[in-house]
């Protein structure tokens, strides 16, 4: 795989605080183009300078101001770009998310302005593709969740793999090669694919049995088309003799709407995290405009009172897995605050938009599908949703280990293997930039500093 560097070199996202930050004032201007020099800016001046407007333009959001946030969505869209640097496209998509929030206390104009929006099958897949593609973070999850079970199930005659997302072949593609050199031959294997569209585990059936017969491997593909949260857990029964493994990737968030009544916090609180956005969140101009509040990363006993999200985990213990690995995103999308998810938010996509522009050129239409179809859909959803609609509810890793040893998983430290796998692959592919860290048997994909993806292992404890 060959990437492209950025044109100019440059990335938006800087360590050098500049004074002229410091003396600037949020308050918005006239009607028009109120600064003219805006667009003659500096990256990090820009960079910085819509931080700070879309901090503001948020508060007025959070605090129904409408009039002082029209005007700073006015401003902002004076700097912000889908194809400029990195904070200008992240603008873009925030400015367009805040705007749709607003909009939300007018259904009858948002349901008119949205009404012609359409995202087929066909769209999904590929932007899936695309970020598979140009991003390493699924290919890491795979190899590694891969290694994982090629690990748990040594000597295993009759294997069982439940896939709760299963859409992507290349995962299920690379294990049965890698099962046909197994010393002791290759197991009979059956995965049960889960997914929302029959036509995604056709081809996935498809692509699959035909690889299966070119190796001359027993397999067998089960699908069932059905989203986890009205899943007919019966379906998921494994035959006597079979080792069971599960993977979970990037699905286990989609169910936290259902318990969206389960964490509340106050809705007027402010949340400073202390994590930052790159180096620009540690500017002292960024951090004087939030409140510090108290550390909410620890969920409460009532959390998991007649919890969707338990009950189901609850039901994949009952299949006493051999071994289950969950990989999420590493980072709190679901406070009950905006202002607390807007700024996560901002920390998470700002490194996720800014490996794209070391990678990838600003002109790329695979990257502004991307950005547009996964990422902006995400940033919207965390920001002008709530609710049921609100489906994009990522949590760190610790509160998944709360959740999974509550229920009675034990956690299988991912072995060294693991870690070189995908070390080799970052390295092979030329991923400059990219760190796999070890914390606590789990392993963190990082993009430089900043902890971007979680993968963890965990068996039923009847295994230990």
């Amino acid at each position: 795989m060959s990437f492209m560097g950025q044109e100019d070199g440059s990335s938006s996202i800087s360590s050098s605080p500049l004074h002229l930050f410091s003396l600037m004032s949020l308050s918005p201007g006239g009607i028009g183009s109120p600064f003219p020099w805006l667009r003659e800016m500096e990256s990090e001046e820009r960079g910085l300078y819509l931080i700070q407007l879309l901090v503001a333009c948020a508060n007025h959001v959070a605090s129904g101001s409408i009039e002082n946030a029209n005007i700073g969505l006015e401003q902002i869209n004076h700097l912000a770009s889908a194809d400029g640097d990195t904070m200008q496209r992240i603008a873009a998509y925030f400015t367009e998310a805040l705007a749709n929030r607003m909009l939300k206390g007018w259904p009858g104009l948002y349901k008119a302005i949205n009404s012609t929006r359409i995202t087929s099958t066909s769209d999904e897949i590929f932007v899936k593709r695309v970020f598979f593609d140009l991003c390493p973070f699924l290919r890491l999850s795979y190899l590694i969740t891969n290694q994982a079970i090629l690990e748990a199930m040594e000597g295993e005659k009759m294997v069982h793999i439940i896939d709760l997302c299963s859409s992507e072949p290349a995962q299920w593609i690379n294990l049965l090669q890698t099962l046909k050199i197994r010393p002791e031959g290759p197991p009979h294997l059956r995965i049960t694919g889960i997914h929302h569209q029959k036509e995604v585990l056709e081809q996935m059936a498809i692509r699959l049995n035909e690889e299966a017969e070119k190796l001359d491997i027993p397999f067998q593909f089960n699908p069932i088309v059905s989203r986890l949260d009205n899943l007919d857990n019966e379906l998921l029964r494994h035959k006597s003799g079979e080792a069971l493994a599960i993977s979970s990737v990037l699905q286990l968030h989609t169910l936290l709407a259902y318990d969206d009544e389960m964490n509340k916090r106050s809705p007027n609180q402010v949340v400073m995290n202390s994590h930052t956005l790159g180096d620009f969140l540690k500017k002292e101009v960024i951090t004087n405009t939030f409140i510090a509040s108290p550390d909410s990363s620890l969920l409460s006993p009532s959390s998991f009172t007649n919890s969707k999200m338990m009950s189901f985990l609850n039901a994949l213990l009952t299949l006493s897995p051999k071994l289950m690995v969950v990989t999420e995103q590493e980072s709190n999308h679901n406070g009950f605050s905006l202002m607390e998810r807007v700024l996560e938010a901002l920390i998470f996509y700002a490194a996720l938009f800014d490996c794209l522009e070391s990678t990838v050129t600003r002109a790329s239409p695979e990257r502004q599908k991307l950005e547009k179809m996964l990422f902006g859909e995400e940033i919207k959803n965390i920001i002008a949703c709530e609710g049921l609609e609100r489906k994009v509810r990522h949590e760190k890793l610790e509160k998944w280990v709360q959740r999974l040893e509550l229920v009675g998983f034990g956690r299988v430290p991912l072995s060294y293997n693991g870690r070189l796998v995908g070390t080799r692959l970052l390295q092979n592919y030329g991923y400059d930039g990219y760190k796999l860290k070890e914390e606590n048997g789990c392993l963190v994909i990082c993009w430089h500093n900043q902890p971007l993806f979680t993968i963890s292992a965990w068996k039923f404890k009847r295994y230990s």
